[in-house]
């Protein structure tokens, strides 16, 4: 086949071998799969004192209309209480749009879980994770 307009080949070759589903992940998909990885290494590592707690991935943070237009968040640590697990979210949009490559995505990921489960913690974020880079 012609390749015309620099798109790349059109055919069997790029179609998924499942029907229904991108041959490639999405955005969001490998967002999801980077968020994971992280939150897996630290939340093994701090487990026994972290308890209950949820992660959650989110496209954008609902800002209320008095929130200052120079300021978006990245996460949001919601503690919980009794029997209601913690909550962290992670903002994807807000933390893509300020990551140019994809090492620059997975430190600010890094970054953004260390410093609320620090946070969480009471602790240092240098403590949470030796990779962690203020």
């Amino acid at each position: 086949m012609r390749d015309r307009r620099g798109r790349g080949m059109r055919g069997p070759e790029v179609l998924s071998p499942e029907p229904g589903r991108s041959a490639r992940p999405t955005a969001r998909e490998r967002f999801d799969e980077l968020a994971l990885r992280i939150v897996a290494e630290i939340d093994d590592r701090w487990q026994d004192r972290l308890g209950l707690l949820e992660y959650a991935v989110e496209d954008a943070p609902q800002v209320p209309d008095d929130w200052h237009p120079d300021t978006v968040p990245l996460s949001s640590l919601i503690r919980g209480t009794g029997p209601q697990a913690t909550r962290l979210v992670l903002f994807r949009r807000p933390i893509e749009h300020r990551s140019e490559t994809r090492a620059d995505l997975e430190a600010m990921v890094l970054t953004v879980v260390v410093e609320q489960v620090a946070e969480l913690l009471g602790i240092p974020a240098e403590d949470v994770d030796p990779r962690y880079e203020p």
